[in-house]
């Protein structure tokens, strides 16, 4: 595992211990993402007729409805990691973008975050979210983007995210990247999409990161494994500048 970490987010790290501790777990507060707003334009890739992040959504679906526990209660790790780091931002109000069945919307609720949480929906990668502008301290998105998404889906949604954060407020977000085991295998389609086993994966490339983090303070991009392929992912921190 390596990491590269700006002096900022090295300075935020070493206040994190005293502000995680002191929470208590007694409150949850999660609100649900309101309605939609009118389609943004964007074109979809396709496959045989249908949409491939449509299909890739029913497979997740049915994937949730056969296995509700399948990544069990206890949080990610990348889950823990983004709630000391926003705590010690002085964050209250964080959006997480594909809570899957919840569970780390969940521990930020309990450390004492207001969450709004929403899953990998049409809504969610192709509408503009349905907030004002600078109204969220911290965002979260783990695996989000790594979706069946065209880049061009991604640098939308990475857009919006930057129009909902306040100056300062962190973005923090993980992808499976083009080291990964599953990179190139099953059946492969435009933009680094790979299928296996049902399920698409959008590989990230260094490139894409960085292109993404323009007109943001790009802090950290670290690397780690999880799960027992093991998956390869990173960790992203950026920052819109105050």
């Amino acid at each position: 595992m390596s990491s590269n970490v700006s002096p900022q987010l090295a300075q935020r790290q070493a206040r994190t211990t005293a502000s995680t501790t002191t929470r208590s777990e007694t409150s949850v507060r999660v609100r649900p993402l309101g309605a939609p707003q009118p389609l943004r334009a964007g074109r979809r890739p396709k496959d045989h007729g249908q949409s491939l992040p449509d299909t890739h959504r029913a497979h997740w679906q049915h994937t949730y409805t056969r296995h509700p526990g399948r990544y069990g209660e206890q949080p990610s790790a990348p889950a823990v990691h983004a709630a000391a780091l926003f705590h010690a931002a002085g964050a209250r109000g964080v959006l997480e973008l594909g809570a899957g069945h919840g569970r780390d919307s969940l521990y930020s609720a309990r450390a004492g975050f207001t969450v709004q949480a929403t899953d990998f929906s049409a809504t969610v990668v192709r509408d503009p979210l349905p907030l004002p502008d600078a109204s969220l301290d911290a965002v979260f998105a783990h695996m989000l983007q790594c979706m069946a998404l065209s880049t061009e889906e991604i640098h939308a949604l990475v857009g919006e995210i930057a129009r909902v954060l306040r100056p300062g407020g962190t973005f923090v977000w993980t992808v499976r990247h083009t080291g990964d085991a599953h990179y190139g295998t099953g059946r492969f389609h435009r933009g680094n999409i790979c299928e296996h086993g049902g399920f698409a994966v959008h590989f990230f490339d260094r490139a894409l990161v960085d292109a993404l983090a323009e007109g943001w303070i790009l802090d950290e991009v670290h690397a780690f494994e999880e799960g027992e392929l093991p998956r390869r992912l990173w960790r992203v921190t950026q920052t819109r500048p105050g």
